[in-house]
């Protein structure tokens, strides 16, 4: 048998690499996750949460066609979009706005993120045309059934941007709160003001996982992050860390695919 030569095996396996990459980027998920919330009245109890994250200008189908069909097939109470509707390289506007305003049969709430920020975000009040509530360091009562939850926006934590203080001094009681931001280094200071929930994005899940180590390199925490993707638990509070839609610098992914991210509410009561 013909030995394989160190370069053509080099050469092999860059390609396969690369193909699998290349693949992984249009290959949609559904992630879900339960997190359990002290004290949560009844008539929240299964209360689910539809995120979604890192669009940059991605489309997936015409209008979003592919996206839409993944996303109509699940049930869900409101739509949080944790950021980066757009890349600041080449940004397009209408990749995200098709997405948006084909959702708009459910609240939407949406926070920016860096990619939105380097631009100008000029496409806030097309968003809020579109019935997107945009939350900037503010905080909004959800009603339900008799019942009410907080869900609190900040600005992009990336950027120095987020007022977690100045957005919980519009929440008026105890009720469970809800905390959207686009990046996960607001976590402690969610988890000293005692949030229920975080949902954020920015990371991509590092774009590039490898076993067991995971995320290689993530902005703003370098090299093997510690908040790269998934749920982190402190005290009473979860962050659910989304690996996004789209992507930034390469237009690659592995081991890491595409997302969107159902988190459903459970009542948990101390004895």
């Amino acid at each position: 048998m013909k030995r394989i030569s160190r370069r053509s095996f080099i050469i092999g396996g860059s390609l396969v690499l690369l193909t699998y990459s290349l693949f992984e980027v249009r290959s949609l998920r559904v992630r879900r996750y339960t997190v359990s919330v002290q004290d949560l009245p009844s008539a929240l109890d299964g209360f689910t949460v539809l995120q979604l994250s890192d669009l940059h200008d991605k489309e997936f189908g015409e209008g979003q066609e592919e996206l839409l069909s993944l996303i109509n097939q699940q049930e869900f109470d409101l739509v949080a979009i944790t950021g980066d509707l757009v890349n600041k390289k080449s940004p397009k506007v209408l990749p995200g706005l098709e997405l948006v305003r084909a959702l708009r049969h459910k609240p939407v709430y949406f926070v920016p993120g860096n990619h939105d920020w380097w631009v100008g975000f000029g496409y806030r009040e097309q968003l809020v045309e579109s019935g997107v509530k945009v939350l900037e360091n503010r905080a909004e009562r959800f009603d339900v059934n008799g019942k009410h939850l907080w869900i609190v926006g900040v600005d992009d934590p990336y950027l120095g941007r987020d007022d977690l203080d100045q957005a919980l001094s519009e929440v008026t009681d105890s009720a469970p709160r809800i905390l959207l931001a686009h990046a996960p280094n607001i976590y402690d200071s969610a988890t000293n003001s005692g949030i229920d929930l975080v949902l954020v994005g920015h990371t991509h899940g590092g774009q590039v996982r490898l076993p067991v180590i995971g995320a290689v390199v993530v902005p703003g925490q370098g090299f093997f992050p510690k908040l790269d993707y998934g749920e982190y638990t402190s005290g009473k509070t979860t962050m659910i860390i989304n690996a996004g839609l789209g992507e930034s610098h390469l237009p690659i992914r592995f081991n890491i695919k595409p997302e969107i991210v159902l988190t459903t509410l459970r009542a948990h009561r101390l004895n």
